[in-house]
């Protein structure tokens, strides 16, 4: 079982940053692959950002590259998501995710197994 708890969100103007935390409970953190994904109102939550278990390759959603980064510490059992030049359109409530995968990093939600409560992140104009 693990217990993940997102931090870091809040108001920001367009163009600023923000930095996302989200710790983990549990030993095994370091051998999850773990997610971002957001949930902008009225739509489907959707995926932001993956980094596999070792922290050697990451995957974001097309429309971030170049923006996010996604990094995690095991030591603090802890990932990250880093993100610059903010956007309205990317107002949502952001949540961490845990699961185990092999090969591509996933960006489907039923791949995860855990999920944070969420942190909302809201970016005006």
């Amino acid at each position: 079982q693990v217990q993940l708890v997102e931090s870091g969100g809040g108001l920001v103007q367009a163009g600023g940053s923000l930095r996302l935390s989200c710790r983990a409970s549990g030993r095994t953190f370091s051998t999850y692959t773990m997610g971002w994904f957001r949930r902008a109102p009225g739509k489907e939550r959707e995926f932001v950002a993956a980094i596999s278990w070792a922290g050697g390759r990451t995957y974001y959603k097309d429309s971030v590259k170049g923006r996010f980064t996604i990094s995690r510490d095991d030591s603090k059992n802890s990932v990250y998501l880093q993100m610059n030049s903010l956007k309205p359109e990317e107002t949502a409530v952001y949540y961490c995710a845990a699961g185990h995968a092999s090969g591509l990093l996933p960006t489907r939600l039923n791949a995860y197994d855990y999920w944070g409560q969420g942190t909302q992140v809201t970016v005006s104009s």
